[in-house]
């Protein structure tokens, strides 16, 4: 055998071992795999089921639209004629080949004219002003949670869930205002008065806890956003009755000893004026 033909037996004995390994291996790792995907699938499972939940849902009950009798993409909706002036101050903020940077500020506008809620018609009507399509508007509509797309109450009350009003009670203010109003988060009372969702970090975590309430009761024209804080399950039921008979109470902390973010009774530190900064005799140099 001459030294090419033994070179080439040599190379098809390695190729033929080669494939012979390759498919062994193959076999025993495509077992291997599956056994260990199986292993993973089966602790994800009790993992899901140690700390079973519900979701949180925030101010709308559906992440997805569902036509009904008074949602759907053909029934009509404008601006009322007060609010269409105020849609052209707010274009003028921008330049004309921008006018999508307005989105955010009209569909806040169109929900307050709507009672609180933004229809998709609404959001049909803020596209064509800023000329783009649709479903560009559809998006910020569901990306940001103070957009509702369900129907709410003319007083939505809002309770943080962020951590801070966490620790300090906000499950229990959430549980006392549902107890108290006899609904579910995102329901409607009977009267169309209230309803109660969730939102995220208020910006107050030093008076935490604290709500949010949101009052479409006078249209666009009234509408106010105030936030309450160091409130308890006590006072937001006072809140909910007092909103009830139209009284307004003014926002902030609703802890009598505080005032605004201080210490409750009063500063313990400087106390008196600060001393001025040391200044050295010029005329000594």
């Amino acid at each position: 055998m001459t030294t090419l033909q033994r070179s080439v037996w040599d190379l098809n004995l390695n190729l033929d071992f080669g494939r012979d390994l390759a498919t062994s291996l193959s076999w025993d790792w495509n077992w291997f795999f599956k056994m260990l995907a199986r292993l993973a699938a089966g602790r994800l499972l009790e993992i899901r089921q140690a700390f079973r939940q519900p979701s949180r849902s925030f101010s709308t009950a559906l992440n997805y639209h569902l036509d009904s009798p008074d949602n759907k993409p053909n029934l009509p909706w404008e601006f009322t004629n007060a609010n269409k002036e105020k849609v052209k101050e707010i274009l003028s903020h921008y330049p004309s080949n921008y006018k999508q940077s307005g989105i955010i500020p009209l569909l806040d506008l169109a929900q307050q004219q709507n009672g609180g809620w933004l229809p998709v018609s609404a959001m049909n009507a803020v596209a064509k002003i800023v000329e783009v399509a649709p479903i560009r508007v559809y998006e910020v509509a569901t990306f940001y949670s103070m957009f509702n797309r369900t129907k709410v109450g003319k007083y939505h009350l809002l309770v943080c869930g962020t951590t801070p009003c966490m620790i300090r009670g906000s499950q229990e203010i959430e549980d006392a205002l549902l107890k108290h109003l006899g609904v579910k988060r995102n329901e409607v009372t009977k009267d169309g008065l209230f309803s109660v969702g969730e939102m995220e970090c208020m910006g107050c975590c030093v008076n935490a806890p604290m709500i949010t309430v949101a009052d479409y009761s006078n249209g666009s024209e009234g509408y106010t956003y105030n936030y309450y804080e160091d409130v308890s399950p006590k006072r937001v039921v006072e809140i909910v009755e007092m909103l009830r008979r139209g009284e307004k109470l003014p926002p902030g902390t609703q802890n009598p000893g505080r005032i605004r973010s201080g210490p409750e009774g009063g500063n313990t530190t400087l106390l008196t004026d600060p001393k001025p900064p040391p200044c050295r005799d010029l005329d000594a140099c």
